[in-house]
Formats: structure tokens, sequence, C-alpha cells
């Protein structure tokens, strides 16, 4: 989910779930590398507007000193809740020893997520990560080190690290997280519809459900309200319109944002047998595209700079 969930995408889905629908969300995760991260790093994170489900904020990182000190800045940014990502495959994550690079050492997430929770005082701080590196041989172990780390929430995608993005995933993993702790636990992976939620919650026993890529596909999942293909399209032009005036891209980059959504979107029936040829569309022809599909004028999007 690194570098869609920014501010524009996750308030624009924020926008079209009620709360009781979908109950809250996390930023994209924050690297905690070489320095403390300054509060309004943070604030540019969380974004400028608030809903009423809650946004946490996920740092990613192994270094107690910094990551003690930015939670401490978090706490007095108002987050409401520190989230320590456990789980990111990359080859960067690796090499920093962050992420699912931890996964090897459960005795070291304990320490770290003690180290986040006294730092961030009245803060709750979660933790999400993946069911191994190379295998789920640690699952139990990495779970009870989140709980005695003093973590309010364990967050299991039932991949391993090693497992990647795989089809297949494995809800028994899920399920044995919940065994092992008392805390609750947020089932992720393999969610493709808003059936899912449930079924997940039935079959696991897990208290909540997490829904990552299959939000990027349909931003209504958590409701599971089926939308129009007009709908469906101002979601896309509007994204790519939030990019822009955010000031952190240029049409150009906006729409090559929006073409991120596209290799997976599915709400409203507006992409359908067209998303090769659409992928292969310039940002400017990509824009016109989608609101000739949902049968916007093309005056919405001001493709002349692309």
């Amino acid at each position: 989910m690194e570098g869609v969930t920014e501010p524009c995408f996750r308030e624009l889905v924020l926008e079209r779930n009620a709360p009781e629908s979908l109950g809250g969300a996390f930023t994209e995760f924050i690297p905690v590398v070489d320095h403390v991260l300054k509060i309004g790093r943070l604030r540019d994170a969380l974004g400028e507007r608030r809903f009423p489900a809650p946004v946490g904020l996920q740092l990613i990182g192994s270094n107690l000193e910094l990551l003690a000190g930015t939670a401490a800045r978090a706490a007095q940014a108002g987050v409401p809740v520190l989230d320590i990502n456990f789980g990111c495959p990359t080859k960067g994550a690796l090499r920093s020893c962050a992420g699912s690079a931890l996964l090897k050492d459960p005795a070291q997430i304990e320490i770290i997520i003690k180290t986040v929770v006294d730092a961030a005082g009245a803060v709750p701080v979660t933790a999400k990560m993946r069911a191994g590196f190379d295998d789920d041989l640690l699952l139990e172990s990495l779970a009870r080190a989140a709980e005695a780390g003093g973590a309010s929430m364990l967050t299991l995608h039932c991949r391993t690290r090693a497992e990647g993005y795989c089809e297949n995933v494995d809800w028994l993993r899920i399920a044995r997280a919940v065994a092992a702790v008392r805390i609750p636990v947020c089932g992720n992976g393999g969610v493709e519809t808003h059936g899912d939620f449930e079924r997940m919650r039935r079959e696991t026993g897990c208290a909540y459900v997490m829904a990552g890529r299959a939000a990027l596909a349909d931003p209504w999942i958590f409701s599971n309200r089926i939308v129009s293909r007009k709908e469906a399209a101002e979601f896309l032009l509007e994204y790519g319109r939030r990019l822009v005036e955010n000031g952190k891209f240029n049409e150009k980059g906006a729409a090559a944002r929006v073409k991120q959504l596209v290799h997976f979107w599915t709400a409203g029936a507006l992409v359908g047998d067209a998303r090769g040829d659409w992928l292969r569309l310039e940002p400017a022809a990509l824009m016109r595209e989608i609101g000739r599909a949902g049968t916007y004028s093309s005056t919405l999007w001001n493709a002349q700079n692309l």
C-alpha cells in the first residue's frame, strides 16, 4: 500500500464509508531511519482532515531511540493510534533490519513495541506483522511477543514474507494468532468481497478485518454499496485532482497514480475488459477515457499540461 494510501486516497475512502462500516484506517508506513521525525512530517502523513473513524499513524524502523523519539512526537501531534509495521517484505526494509526482517526475532519485536508503548504515553500502540519470515513456525511466538510488548491490537497478514502477495492464503494462521493471545486480532489477507469480512471473523475468531488491495479495487467494499459508472469515474478523477491540488504532483504524475488504481479497479464496472487498453494509454488520454467511460465531460480534467 506504500505510495497509495496517502491522505488524498484515504480521505476519499473515508468520505464514502460511514464509520460503522469502516471502523478506522492507517497511513502508509512512515520510515524512521536516521533521525527522529518532526511533528510536521507526522501531521502531513495524517492529512489535514479528521473523520469520525480514526486514522492511525504507522511507523517502520528498528532503532529504539529514534522510534521512541518519534512516538513521543506523534503523541504531541495528537495521533489517535500508533501502529508498528513488522510486515513490509521489501528489500529496503530487509536491509535496514525493519519490517518483516524482524520476524526472525520475536524478542526484538517485543522490545520495540515496549519502547514505543512507553514513549507514546496514553496513545494506544498496535502492531502489524506477517505470519512469519520464510515459514509460519514462529507465528505464536510472534503474536505473544506483540502482546507482551504492550500492543493493544495485533493485525496479522496471513502470508509469510516469503509468500509475498501470492494468491493462496491460509486463514488458519489468523485463528492460531487469535488462540495465542488475549488482545484483539485483526485479520488481513485474502479479502476480496464485502462478504469476506464476516466470513473471516466467523472462520478465524478475529475481532476485526483489514482490507488493503481490495479497497484499491473497490473503495466502497466496506459498506457494500454498488456504485454507478459515473460514481466510479468521479472517484478516480477526483483522486487525480486532489493530488495536484495537494501540491506534490503535477498532472502527469497524478495521472500516473490514477493508473496504479486502474490496475486493480473493479468498482462501477467502469474498467472491465478495457483494462489492458487503458493501462497502455498516456496519462492525458487515460484521464479523458475515464471521463468518457463515466459519461463525464473531458473538461473535468485539465489535460493541457500532461
